[in-house]
């Protein structure tokens, strides 16, 4: 397990964010709140696919008069996110929501924004408060001339952060003057270059827990590298307690992409098996890509969190076999198939399929009987 730094710990629901609580995965729905039995669907579906926490839009009062139903019907802590409205946060914390967002910027009364701060104060209830890129200089011709006067060079993203931290002090001493210490932050970037050194230079300034994210990350064909590049580094480094990837896309991508973020760190323990397999090279003597594609599909079914490896020749094949539950390394018309480091069969290609996801699905089958006994030892 990587260490992280050790911040302050609030409470979402159910959910621990912070202190040595594991990073909370987060994402957001795409439909409206107010059509309620869509967005309990959603939730649900999210909530199945891994995400601890999820947060809904309310730009209106029919939004927050949907929270109720929403709130009794989902499995996950849910967040509100608020921003030019201060009633809808108040509608929201009166509704029971577990956490509210909000950009104390967008609320041009401080008189409204120390109100919010006191029903969440009363109720228990955590507030992120976020600063985004562009939402940093208020206006737009400003912040097009410094960019093309700098080419979006360092000294440009040195002078972001400058103004993003400075930002985001003047709305913590607002929630310092009113007592309130139950807050998340935020900081996004479309840049990553700029989320990296954001986050790192509040890490070293503030103990409160990071939601880390890239805004506006685009499709996920583009927008998991830039995530990924970002949210990597600074949890490799001890730095984040929650995350959220951002797509252009079905919210379901950022939960899945989140999952094997944090499972490939060993920030979180795989719910379903881990499919290695090598690239494509010359050596390869059977339709290695159909395979791989093929057992992807299938182990799905599979419900514990096994290695499985598919590898097509003989130079990699034996040691990545070693190394996983299950492997297979294929070549001339024909598979071997190695379970925890052992050769069990030799099958041919047209039954190395079936093969391997047998040795799988015994191997799972024994793992879970394992588990069991364990359980019923330490009772």
């Amino acid at each position: 397990m990587l260490p992280r730094k050790r911040t302050r710990q609030v409470t979402v629901g159910t959910v621990k964010i912070g202190g040595q609580a594991p990073v909370v995965l987060q994402t957001m729905t795409s439909g409206h709140t107010h059509e309620v039995d869509r967005c309990i669907a959603e939730v649900r579906k999210l909530a199945e696919a891994g995400a601890d926490l999820v947060r809904v839009a309310v730009p209106e009062k029919k939004d927050t008069a949907a929270l109720p139903p929403l709130l009794a019907a989902s499995p996950v802590p849910i967040v509100a996110d608020v921003h030019f409205h201060f009633e809808r946060a108040l509608e929201a914390v009166e509704a029971g929501v577990h956490k509210i967002r909000l950009n104390p910027g967008n609320i041009q009364d401080r008189v409204k924004v120390d109100r919010v701060i006191a029903a969440c104060k009363e109720r228990g209830i955590p507030i992120r408060v976020g600063v985004n890129e562009g939402g940093i200089v208020e206006r737009r011709d400003q912040r097009l001339r410094a960019a093309e006067k700098a080419s979006l060079s360092r000294d440009y993203t040195g002078n972001l952060i400058r103004l993003m931290l400075d930002k985001l002090a003047a709305y913590l001493r607002i929630f310092d003057e009113n007592d309130f210490h139950d807050v998340v932050i935020s900081a996004k970037s479309i840049d990553p270059r700029v989320v990296i050194d954001m986050y790192t230079a509040i890490s070293a300034r503030y103990d409160y827990p990071l939601h880390l994210g890239v805004t506006h990350a685009g499709p996920p064909e583009t927008g998991r590298i830039r995530s990924i590049a970002a949210l990597g580094t600074l949890l490799a480094n001890g730095i984040g307690d929650t995350i959220r990837i951002s797509y252009a896309a079905d919210p379901i991508h950022e939960v899945e992409d989140g999952q094997e973020l944090l499972c490939s760190l060993g920030l979180r323990r795989r719910r379903g098996p881990e499919l290695i397999a090598c690239p494509g090279c010359g050596r390869i003597q059977v339709d290695l890509f159909k395979l791989v594609t093929d057992v992807r599909r299938q182990l799905a079914e599979i419900d514990v969190p096994i290695k499985v490896a598919v590898m097509g020749c003989l130079v990699n094949g034996p040691g990545e076999c070693e190394g996983a539950d299950v492997a297979i390394f294929a070549g001339a018309g024909k598979g071997v198939i190695y379970v925890r480091g052992e050769q069990k069969q030799v099958v041919s290609e047209d039954r190395m399929l079936e093969a391997l996801l047998a040795e799988c699905r015994e191997f799972a089958e024994s793992v879970k009987r394992s588990e069991a006994q364990l359980e019923s030892a330490s009772r």
